[in-house]
């Protein structure tokens, strides 16, 4: 996250521009060796899903608690250099962590039990890339929290010191959804995705259509409650899926069309949007649940073999 303080001190959108790309490359570059130690570490744990849903509500927990202490010091001091500073703290923390767990464990993957499904290596199954076609769906259909605060303020559903409240509020849906979803995709495997593409698909009608306070906070839960999902049960589904060796290609394979197909999903809800608020909540519901026959089969599939 060290390109976010920077842009703060950026005199040009050019240089903004380019700090934004290099902290989404960053997260780029993180994402799959993390995932794949999340899989590694699952089974001592409890599960993929619990792993994942653990590293998700402990991310939710960290972006919630971040911007509450800069605005502390900026409230207390009004330095916007020192409240930035204040960020290096958490981070030099995470590199300790990090240098402990190497140490500790210099070979991850030795946490994990080996068996005859997870020796093997070979290309990914047909089964990954069909699953990777609906977690792009999903993906494209999920509107990003910016538009919907710009829907919220243009439309006087709300006034501007509520964005970042029920923003908050959202994080706190999707961190503690995260826990109690893992444990029931633990226990119920994929099928658990369907319900909850059907749940959380409600929320571009509640966000974009409701018109009025109450209907804005439980669309901000849902939306929080599907980043709950996009982050933790999505991903973690794919460990199972392909072999251990085969673990880190598949998580930055799926994780760079993921990430395309929710760019592209939401340029095009952004331009569906300036035409017909209507037209965008239904590209956002449809493009959805067209995923849902997509987990139907990958849950039919995984409980056959």
């Amino acid at each position: 996250m060290a390109a976010v303080p920077a842009l703060a001190f950026t005199r040009s959108w050019q240089a903004a521009a380019c700090l934004i790309i290099l902290e989404r490359v960053g997260k780029a570059i993180r994402n799959p060796p993390r995932d794949v130690l999340l899989a590694s570490a699952a089974q001592r744990i409890g599960g993929y899903g619990w792993a994942f849903g653990i590293h998700e509500a402990c991310d939710q927990f960290g972006a919630m608690v971040g911007p509450l202490v800069v605005a502390a010091v900026l409230a207390t001091r009004g330095d916007y250099r020192l409240a930035f500073a204040v960020l290096a703290v958490p981070a030099v923390i995470n590199l300790c962590f990090l240098t402990v767990a190497r140490l500790v464990f210099p070979r991850p993957q030795d946490m994990e039990q080996r068996t005859g499904s997870e020796a093997g290596g070979g290309s990914f199954p047909t089964q990954y890339w069909v699953y990777l076609f609906g977690a792009g769906l999903v993906a494209a259909g999920f509107a990003d929290y910016p538009l919907i605060a710009y829907h919220w303020v243009k439309h006087h559903t709300l006034t501007t010191e509520w964005i970042p409240i029920l923003y908050a509020v959202a994080m706190a849906v999707s961190g503690g959804a995260a826990l109690v979803l893992g444990r029931l995709f633990d226990r119920y495997g994929s099928k658990v995705l369907i319900g909850l593409t059907c749940v959380s698909l409600l929320f571009a009608p509640l966000v974009f259509l409701g018109g009025h306070f109450g209907l804005a906070i439980l669309g901000a839960a849902l939306w929080g409650m599907g980043m709950g999902v996009h982050e933790s049960i999505i991903p973690a589904a794919v460990a199972p899926m392909v072999a251990r060796s085969k673990r880190a290609s598949a998580f930055g394979t799926f994780t760079a069309v993921y990430g395309v197909c929710w760019f592209a999903g939401s340029a095009l809800i952004g331009g569906i949007y300036d035409q017909s608020v209507i037209g965008a909540v239904a590209f956002c519901v449809i493009t959805q649940a067209m995923a849902l026959p997509v987990f139907v089969w990958v849950s039919w599939r995984r409980e056959k073999g």
